[in-house]
């Protein structure tokens, strides 16, 4: 794993963030009903008795990007996201090219954990299958289903299926672990806020 110099990190994050928000105008009133109180279908259907864990909003500069939602079993426990079943559901709020949010989605995922460049790479091509374009009120939801099985949703149809614990893990720890780059986030879809 190659050390970078932090301030060339910390400026490939912004450019990499500018990027991802920047690619169309906002639409804040997007998201702004209440929280829906019905279990989405495909979480429904892939999971039983979740009921809605918390919700936050993903500001960049002001700017929203998402909502994201936690569906999860009343017995839920953050620290143990990756041994549990529950779904994160993404709502956004303006466009974002598919590439991009898999390639920071990589970004976000090394500060979880450490992971091979093998499985960069692997990784990479699963989620470029997996994320499609983004528009304002499109979904994409994640589904874990507690032993290390993740399906992907866009809008309510599956793209995308994996069976390994250990993109599970540090995929969904980009919203779930204590090692987030968003603790507010984190409080707030795990309860905590």
């Amino acid at each position: 794993m190659s050390h970078r110099h932090p301030d060339l990190s910390r400026r490939q994050t912004l450019c990499t963030l500018a990027a991802l928000c920047t690619t169309a105008a906002p639409t804040m009133n997007a998201i702004a009903a209440p929280a829906p109180t019905t279990v989405p279908t495909e979480v429904a259907s892939d999971l039983k008795q979740v009921q809605l864990r918390g919700r936050a909003p993903l500001r960049f500069f002001g700017l929203l990007v998402y909502e994201a939602r936690l569906w999860a079993q009343p017995a839920f426990e953050a620290e143990r996201y990756d041994q549990l079943p529950f779904a994160l559901e993404l709502e956004y709020a303006r466009k974002l090219e598919g590439q991009a949010i898999a390639e920071r989605s990589i970004a976000e995922m090394r500060r979880v954990g450490e992971f091979t460049e093998a499985q960069s790479k692997a990784w990479l091509a699963f989620m470029n299958q997996a994320f499609p374009n983004v528009g304002a009120q499109d979904r994409l939801t994640g589904v874990h289903d507690g032993a290390g099985g993740v399906r992907f949703y866009f809008n309510g149809k599956q793209t995308a299926a994996t069976q390994d614990k250990a993109y599970a893990r540090l995929f969904f720890g980009i919203w779930l672990s204590p090692k987030t780059s968003a603790p507010g986030l984190r409080n707030a879809l795990i309860g905590k806020a």
